[in-house]
């Protein structure tokens, strides 16, 4: 079987993966968080449609609704 010291071994690589990926989480989380400020800043500024390449600013957040319905 298994020596108790290659238990703890895996153990401790299992713990540096799982701290490795929990750091990876938290990355990626504040960078998506820093470029949604960085929309709302662009937003506030009214630049908006000079961003995206729209000629008018959207009042809602709705998407277009299709312009003809869908048959059965």
């Amino acid at each position: 079987m298994y020596s108790a010291y290659e238990i703890s071994q895996y153990r401790s690589a299992e713990l540096r993966r799982q701290a490795e990926h929990e750091r990876l989480v938290r990355e990626t989380l504040r960078g998506r968080r820093a470029a949604r400020r960085e929309a709302a800043e662009r937003t506030a500024d009214g630049s908006t449609s000079q961003a995206f390449g729209t000629g008018g600013d959207s009042h809602t957040g709705r998407r277009r609704r299709h312009r003809f319905l869908r048959t059965a």
